[in-house]
C-alpha cells in the first residue's frame, strides 16, 4: 500500500477523519444523490457501518477481491428506483457536491456515461518495455479523468456483464459500444495515493471551507 498506512485506503487518516468521511461527505452534500452504497473489505465494514451512522440513504456492503467485483458487489445493492449509477473512489476524498450534481446532470441530459476530467498538462511519451519512445500524442486531445464517474444503470450492467477487462468503469462502457463524454473535472478531486498527496489533500482542505460534517461519524 502506497500511503503506507497499514489499513485499507478508505480508512486512512486525513485530518483527524478517514478518506471515507471526506468522501462521503460531499456525496451526501449533493441534493440529487438519494442512495449511497459504500463497499468495503470485509475487516472494515464496522467502521464503514459506524461513519454511515442511521442515515437511511446510505447501504454499507462487502466489497470483493479486487475493484472490478467490489463495483459488481455494489451494483447487486442497487434499490429499484436507482436509474444512475455514480461510481466514486474513497481516494478522491475531497471531490465536492458540485461535481457530483454536474455529473448526474449530464447523464439526465441523454449521455450513456459521464467521466469528470482535467486537461493534462505535462507532455506524455509512448514508451515500450525497454524504455525506447514510440510516439508523443498531443496533449490537447489527452485528459486526466477522475470520478465520480456517472451512468445509465442499465448501460453500466449491461458493461459488467460483458466481463471484457478494462482499466476503468468507463472503458468497459466503450467496450460495448456506448457513448462516454467528457465534463470538465474538478482539482478538488484529487487521487491520494502517496503521503504527498496526503500532504497536498490537507493543505486543500485548510484553504477550502467544508460543508456541515454532522451527519457523519
Amino acid at each position: 500500500m502506497r500511503l503506507g498506512v497499514g489499513m485499507p485506503k478508505a480508512f486512512a487518516p486525513l485530518c483527524g477523519e478517514p478518506l471515507l468521511a471526506h468522501a462521503l461527505r460531499g456525496v451526501l452534500g449533493c441534493a440529487d444523490v438519494a442512495h449511497v452504497i459504500i463497499v468495503a473489505p470485509g475487516s472494515h465494514l464496522d467502521q464503514a457501518r459506524d461513519l454511515a451512522g442511521q442515515d437511511p440513504r446510505i447501504d454499507v456492503v462487502t466489497g470483493g477481491a479486487d475493484r472490478s467485483s467490489s463495483v459488481v458487489a455494489g451494483l447487486a445493492a442497487l434499490r429499484p428506483d436507482d436509474g444512475i449509477v455514480l461510481v466514486h473512489d474513497a481516494a478522491r476524498c475531497l471531490a465536492p457536491a458540485d461535481l457530483f450534481a454536474r455529473v448526474i446532470q449530464a447523464v439526465r441530459s441523454g449521455n450513456d456515461a459521464i467521466v469528470p476530467a482535467l486537461p493534462v498538462t505535462d507532455t506524455i511519451k509512448v514508451v515500450d518495455a525497454a524504455g525506447l519512445v514510440l510516439a508523443t500524442p498531443d496533449r490537447e486531445t489527452l485528459r486526466g479523468i477522475q470520478t465520480p464517474q456517472g451512468f445509465l444503470r442499465d448501460v453500466l450492467e449491461r458493461a459488467y456483464a460483458s466481463r471484457t477487462p478494462a482499466t476503468d468503469d468507463a472503458g468497459l462502457v466503450e467496450s460495448i459500444g456506448g457513448h462516454v463524454r467528457v465534463i470538465d473535472g474538478d482539482r478538488l478531486a484529487l487521487k491520494i495515493t502517496s503521503p504527498a498527496d496526503l500532504a497536498v489533500a490537507t493543505s486543500l482542505l485548510q484553504d477550502v471551507p467544508m460543508p456541515d460534517s454532522s451527519h457523519v461519524r
